[in-house]
């Protein structure tokens, strides 16, 4: 770019006008001028195919990371609560249980497995079925 501005004339509605000067304080612009200035560079580099990425992926990028940031926050917080949960419930189940520490390591290590083989989708039912039915050395 060059140091040096040069003036040029532009003919704009009275409509269009009241519009640019509506957005001036929302851009932080100075001058109509300056707006204009934005405004082209940005429409040009809209235009132009190898800038065209440069231009919208700021506003896509922002708003897909905003998005991404509430369901990561919203994943996080469910996360938290299950894990509440479920502490609990093991806590209650170890009171009632007595289990050694070969049994409880062999079981960790069968639904360590299980989980890599169902991809974490556990059913009660299945684990009630292996429970109920003869003892079975893996």
């Amino acid at each position: 770019m060059k140091n040096n501005k040069e003036r040029t004339a532009v003919w704009l509605y009275p409509e269009t006008i009241e519009r640019l000067d509506g957005w001036l304080p929302k851009d932080n612009c100075k001058s109509r001028s300056e707006f204009i200035e934005k405004a082209l560079c940005f429409y040009m580099g809209y235009l132009g195919t190898e800038d065209i990425s440069s231009y919208l992926s700021k506003a896509l990028l922002a708003s897909i990371q905003g998005t991404l940031q509430k369901t990561e926050n919203r994943v996080a917080n469910n996360l938290f609560r299950l894990s509440v949960e479920i502490s609990m419930m093991m806590h209650l189940l170890a009171t009632t249980l007595e289990i050694t520490d070969e049994e409880l390591h062999r079981l960790r290590g069968r639904c360590v497995a299980e989980v890599k083989r169902t991809r974490g989708k556990i059913r009660l039912d299945d684990a009630v079925d292996f429970q109920s039915s003869p003892e079975t050395e893996e």
